[in-house]
């Protein structure tokens, strides 16, 4: 098992401890699809996540620490659906993601 693969496996299975359990593997190995528009990545010994625009880091020793940032940003994510959400929803999916995430 590489790395990134363990990295991301931890931070999954911190993720589900707080109630994220629709998170996913991408199929790399590194990469963590957590919900449509908020990835994580594990590279170079750091979680670097993305949200629309917004790109953040967070050391890779604290997979505890990162899944706390993420799964905060997943909830306001949720409650709050930013506008460029429906675009890539759309785009992602079609026309049948409509109000689900």
């Amino acid at each position: 098992m590489s790395e990134a693969a363990a990295a991301i496996g931890r931070l999954r299975t911190e993720l589900t401890g707080l109630g994220v359990t629709e998170a996913y593997e991408v199929g790399d190995d590194a990469t963590l699809s957590v919900w449509i528009g908020l990835v994580v990545s594990y590279r170079d010994g750091f979680y670097r996540w993305k949200e629309g625009p917004v790109k953040r880091r967070h050391l890779g020793s604290d997979p505890v620490g990162c899944s706390h940032r993420v799964a905060r940003r997943y909830a306001e994510l949720q409650a709050d659906v930013p506008a460029w959400w429906e675009d890539l929803a759309r785009t992602l999916r079609g026309e049948s993601a409509q109000g689900h995430p």
